[in-house]
């Protein structure tokens, strides 16, 4: 499932950015192109003025004047008088001669049609008119595209008249053109390799945590639904016996059925508390505690069932008057309550545990050390995953791994941390963090 989205990621991310590449490319190809072709046309022109100007003051058109002006500006010229061809273009080669000939036959026809830019200049001395204009066209016969000069030169009224085809060819340009739309091509091919690269790493990193939320979610049902089953399982099994089972009897499955029902119970409240923070709606109070007074409430309340293990609990606190923290007491008092249990259940008889309160630099610690089992090294990153515990805490009935869970989810409502070290002979050191000031909880009532 989660490939399948990746791919789609990738392809919608990769082709909008490559849309926009192409799109942009394109459009400046398009501006481009038209720039180099209305520069060399700009350029044409001048020459077209030059050669007019330099037409107006020769009195012979000859060969070599023709020749140097085609080979000035890499041109073609045709040029007739009275509409008879000049020598120069009757060349020995009778079918180039042709072919030229209906080349400037169809630029003159092109000219007609095409737009074009009309320049017209009068010789006061001689009396002489001479018009040129410029336009652009594309050759069916040589499949090519031109920039055309013509030059009509005649006294105003005089039948004959002198008249010159010039045609500059755009093979040049268009090779000019044509590389470039190459390396655009190539370059844009290449951005878009990379973009599809690039996507597919950023979407496999965007959707990871998703996947390993997914992969949790899973783990969590399929854990909840375990520790579900085993209640439920000793529940309707003692059901099921009370049908045949004397008076006595009946009590017993009785008592085992209210005692697994407890279990049960326990665990949906679990349940619900880790939904509510998972949606938001993890409610804590806020109000100025005084710590010292909740650390002794805690203390008093875990007491019995120390001296029932026969574990020495004891508090620390320190000899200074403590400033007020901003917290939920229930909440950090169930926080302690966790802390506790565990370590009463995972400390030997005749073990110590110790609660110790401290306040340091602007912050507030809260730590429970024990000398029980304590925690390896390759579980301490794991112990607040949800319905987490160590092998050798599996056989303790009572846990069902949301504990801590729960613990840490208070805890970072409130803005701080919880961390878990080992303890110097043995155990463990549970250190909750919070803040000794200002600050801002996920959803305070």
């Amino acid at each position: 499932m989660f490939q399948k989205v990746r791919l789609r990621l990738t392809a919608l991310c990769a082709g909008a950015t490559s849309f926009i590449i192409i799109f942009m490319s394109l459009l400046y190809l398009f501006v481009s192109e038209n720039g180099l072709y209305e520069n060399q046309f700009r350029a044409f022109c001048n020459d077209m003025n030059t050669i007019t100007t330099s037409l107006e003051q020769q009195t012979v058109i000859s060969m070599e004047w023709l020749s140097r002006m085609e080979a000035q500006g890499n041109y073609l010229f045709f040029a007739t008088d009275n509409g008879v061809p000049f020598l120069y273009n009757q060349l020995p080669a009778q079918e180039e001669s042709s072919l030229r000939r209906q080349l400037f036959e169809e630029a003159l026809k092109g000219g007609e049609s095409a737009p074009s830019v009309s320049v017209s200049t009068q010789n006061i001395s001689t009396g002489q008119i001479t018009t040129h204009s410029e336009f652009r066209f594309f050759s069916a016969l040589m499949d090519m595209e031109y920039f055309a000069g013509i030059i009509l030169s005649g006294k105003e009224g005089a039948a004959s008249h002198l008249q010159i085809v010039v045609l500059s060819p755009l093979d040049s340009l268009s090779r000019q053109i044509l590389e470039q739309r190459l390396h655009f091509f190539l370059i844009d091919a290449a951005a878009v390799l990379f973009l599809l690269f690039f996507s597919w790493i950023l979407t496999g990193r965007l959707l990871k945590p998703i996947i390993e939320n997914h992969r949790k979610q899973v783990q969590f049902v399929a854990s909840a639904s375990h520790e579900l089953r085993t209640p439920l399982a000793v529940i309707l099994s003692c059901a099921e016996c009370c049908g045949n089972a004397s008076d006595e009897e009946k009590k017993g499955f009785l008592s085992v059925i209210q005692k697994e029902g407890q279990r049960m119970s326990s665990l949906i409240n679990d349940l619900l508390t880790l939904s509510q923070s998972d949606n938001r709606l993890f409610s804590i109070s806020t109000k100025p505690t005084e710590l010292d007074t909740l650390f002794m409430n805690v203390f008093e309340a875990f007491q019995p069932l120390a001296k029932e293990k026969s574990i020495t609990l004891s508090v620390s606190l320190p000899e200074r008057a403590l400033p007020l923290c901003l917290a939920d007491p229930d909440r950090i008092s169930q926080v302690l309550s966790i802390l506790l249990h565990n370590a009463v259940s995972y400390t030997p008889e005749h073990g110590k545990i110790e609660l110790l309160l401290t306040h340091e630099k602007e912050r507030f610690l809260l730590s429970v050390r024990d000398n029980g089992i304590g925690i390896s090294d390759q579980d301490k990153g794991k112990i607040f995953d949800r319905f987490f515990r160590a092998e050798k805490a599996r056989s303790t009935k009572g846990h069902f791994g949301l504990g801590l869970s729960i613990a840490y989810e208070i805890v970072k409502s409130h803005g701080g941390s919880i961390r878990v070290c080992d303890a110097a002979g043995g155990g463990s050191i549970f250190t909750v963090v919070l803040p000794g000031r200002s600050h801002s909880p996920l959803s305070p009532s």
